[in-house]
C-alpha cells in the first residue's frame, strides 16, 4: 500500500481557540498543540473548552509526543487535561515550557509529565517524523513554527506568526533558516489564517509600547493595565515604561503574578530591584507613582479585572483620576462581556483606553501580505489553512490559489475532518470525533452530556417541581399533588396556572383506582401530564421534576 499523510484536525478549525493538530503517517501519530476555547455566553457555567481527544486515546500506542508551537492558553492551556489521559512526552520551547510547568503545578498535574525542551534548529525524531522548530514573531517570546520531515516530504506549520522587524525581544522570525529548511521543497504548508481577512501588514509590537509609555506619562492617577497573563512582551513594555516615569508596578490575579515570577526567574522578563512591588505596599504610594498590571482583558467573570470593574475585588478599588489600558482585542465570542467590563469601569469613575479608540494593542498574526510572503517562500504542494473561522481559512485559501497553489491542492478542513494526502493528490476520506469537551470546575463532559443542555432549559423556562404523596401499600395518591415554580411564570400568574397543572395530575393518575403503581411509571405519568398542561397554557417548556413520596 502506498505511503500517505493524514492530517488530523481535532480543534481550532471554524473556531478561534482550543488548536490541536495530528499528523499521521506510517503508523506513528504526532500532535501539534493542545489548547482551550473561552466559553461563551450560552455555555451556562463553563469554565474552560478543550479538544476530544478520543481519537488520540483509541491510538494512544502510536501517539509519539505533542508539540508545542509558543506559550499562550489556546495552545497550551489543555494540556493539564490531555496529559492525565495520554502519557507522551511534551517539547516545547523554554518559556512556554516554564508557562506550562506554571499550569501543571496550578493542576497538581506536574509530577509525571514529561517535558522537554525545544531548541530551534535541533532536531527531535519522533518515529517516522523527524521535526526542527524555528523562530517566528507573535505576541510572546519562544513563539515557534514547525518543519517536520515526513516520509512524504517537508511539513511546514507556521504556528502563530506575524513578521515583525522591531519585536519587543529582538529576535525577529528566522527566514535565514526558514529558506534553508525549505530548500528540498514544502510537501504541505499548514499556516495560521487568524487575520487572513485584513489586508497590508500588522503593526509592531513597538507601537504599543509607544502608546503606553505616553500613557504612562500623561496618567494623572494610578494606571492599571489588563492583558493575557501569558503576554509576556506586553508586560515588558509595561515595566520599561514605569521605570522611566518613575512609578512602580504590582501585579493581581493568580496566573498573572505566577507567570511574572517564573518569567523574571528564567530572564525573560527584567525589572530594577525595587521596580516590582506588593499591593499591600502600592497602597502607601501617591497614586501617580502606581501601575497596576491585571489578568481579565477578555471579561472572563473571575478574573481581576471584572472583579474591580464591579468593585467587588479585596484589595483594589477604582478611585478618582484612575486610567485603566485594556491591552487586548477581544476574542470572537467574548464581545459582549469585555464591553459590560469596561461599561462598569467607566461608571466606576475610571478613564478607559481600549483597542477602539487608542492604539493600546496590535495583534500577534499575519495579516494579508504576510500570509502571501510566507507561501512564496514555502511555495508548497498543498495547502491547508488552519487556526480560525471559517471565513478566515477561505480567504487564506484564496490567497494561495491566487500565488499559484491549485484549487484541487488547497483544502478547508473542519476540526474531525481526515485529509488523506499523497505524491498523486489528496482527498478527505473520513471523519473522527472531533467535539468540543467542557471543564466545568473538576468535572470534565463532552458535548453529549445533559448537564448543558438542562442548564440552557433553565435558564429559558426555569422549572417545575411537582411532588406527589403516594400511599406505599395501596399505590393511591392521597392526597392532590404540590407544584412549585421558579423561574417559569411570574407570582400573579401561578396560582392559575398551577391548579390546571395539578387537575392534569389527577385526572392522568386516575387517583380512585386502588393498583399499586410503580414508581417509574409515576413519575413519567406525572410529567408528561404536567409538561403538556403548562405548554397549552403558556407555549412554554420548563424543566419539570416530578418528586414521589412514599407514606
Amino acid at each position: 500500500m502506498a505511503r500517505s499523510l493524514r492530517v488530523i484536525p481535532l480543534g481550532g478549525l471554524g473556531e478561534i481557540g482550543k488548536n490541536m493538530m495530528a499528523l499521521e503517517c506510517d503508523g506513528d501519530i504526532i500532535v501539534i498543540d493542545a489548547g482551550v476555547l473561552f466559553p461563551e455566553e450560552d455555555m451556562l457555567g463553563v469554565d474552560l473548552v478543550i479538544p476530544d481527544i478520543a481519537y488520540l486515546m483509541e491510538h494512544r500506542d502510536r501517539v509519539r509526543g505533542i508539540l508545542i508551537t509558543h506559550g499562550h492558553e489556546d495552545h497550551t492551556g489543555a494540556l493539564p487535561y490531555v496529559l492525565r489521559e495520554l502519557k507522551v512526552p511534551v517539547y516545547a520551547p523554554r518559556l512556554a515550557k516554564g508557562l506550562i510547568e506554571v499550569k501543571l503545578r496550578e493542576h497538581h498535574t506536574l509530577r509525571g509529565a514529561r517535558l522537554e525542551e525545544a531548541e530551534p534548529g535541533k532536531p527531535i525524531k519522533l518515529g517516522c517524523f523527524r521535526v526542527e522548530f524555528f523562530r517566528v514573531c507573535h505576541s510572546i517570546p519562544d513563539a515557534m513554527g514547525l518543519a517536520i520531515r515526513t516520509p512524504l516530504g517537508l511539513v511546514v506549520h507556521t504556528g502563530d506568526f506575524k513578521i515583525d522587524h522591531t519585536p519587543v525581544d529582538g529576535k525577529p522570525t528566522d527566514f535565514v533558516h526558514l529558506a534553508e529548511l525549505v530548500r528540498e521543497g514544502v510537501f504541505l504548508l499548514l499556516s495560521d489564517s487568524t487575520y487572513a481577512e485584513l489586508p497590508g501588514y500588522t503593526p509592531s509590537e513597538t507601537v504599543v509600547g509607544e502608546a503606553l509609555e505616553r500613557v504612562i506619562a500623561a496618567a494623572p492617577g494610578r494606571v492599571m493595565v489588563a492583558t493575557f497573563a501569558s503576554l509576556i512582551s506586553r508586560v515588558q513594555q509595561v515595566l520599561d515604561a514605569a521605570q522611566r516615569h518613575g512609578r512602580r508596578v504590582a501585579f493581581v490575579g493568580r496566573s498573572m503574578v505566577n507567570n511574572v515570577d517564573m518569567a523574571l526567574k528564567m530572564g525573560y522578563l527584567s525589572a530594577a530591584p525595587d521596580l516590582i512591588t506588593t499591593l499591600k505596599e502600592i497602597k502607601r504610594l501617591p497614586p501617580e507613582r502606581v501601575v497596576i498590571v491585571t489578568t481579565g482583558s477578555q471579561g472572563e467573570p473571575t478574573s481581576a479585572l471584572v472583579r474591580i470593574s464591579s468593585g467587588d475585588h479585596r484589595d483594589v478599588q477604582i478611585m478618582p483620576g484612575d486610567t485603566v489600558v485594556i491591552s487586548a482585542t477581544p476574542i470572537p465570542g467574548n464581545e459582549r462581556v469585555v464591553s459590560k467590563t469596561i461599561d462598569n469601569l467607566f461608571r466606576q469613575g475610571a478613564r478607559v483606553l481600549y483597542d477602539k479608540v487608542a492604539l493600546v494593542h496590535v495583534h500577534g498574526h499575519a495579516s494579508q501580505e504576510e500570509l502571501k510572503l510566507m507561501i512564496s517562500l514555502t511555495k508548497p504542494k498543498y495547502f491547508v489553512p488552519v487556526h480560525g473561522q471559517h471565513r478566515h481559512l477561505k480567504a487564506h485559501a484564496e490567497l494561495a490559489q491566487a500565488l499559484g497553489v491549485p484549487p484541487s491542492n488547497t483544502f478547508v478542513l473542519e476540526d474531525g475532518d481526515v485529509l488523506e494526502l499523497v505524491p498523486q493528490g489528496g482527498k478527505v476520506v473520513d471523519r473522527v470525533q472531533a467535539g468540543p469537551v467542557y471543564v466545568d470546575g473538576l468535572r470534565v463532559w463532552d458535548m453529549k452530556n445533559e448537564v448543558l443542555r438542562d442548564r440552557r432549559l433553565l435558564a429559558r423556562d426555569g422549572f417545575v417541581v411537582v411532588i406527589i404523596t403516594q400511599d406505599k401499600r395501596t399505590g393511591r395518591v392521597i392526597k392532590p399533588p404540590e407544584v412549585v415554580s421558579s423561574g417559569f411564570v411570574s407570582t400573579q400568574e401561578q396560582s392559575e396556572i398551577m391548579n390546571e397543572a395539578v387537575q392534569a395530575v389527577m385526572e392522568a393518575l386516575n387517583h380512585g383506582s386502588e393498583q399499586l403503581l410503580e414508581r417509574g411509571f409515576l413519575t413519567n405519568k406525572v410529567k408528561d401530564a404536567v409538561e403538556k398542561s403548562l405548554y397549552q397554557r403558556t407555549g412554554r417548556r420548563p424543566m419539570v421534576i416530578p418528586e414521589v413520596l412514599e407514606v
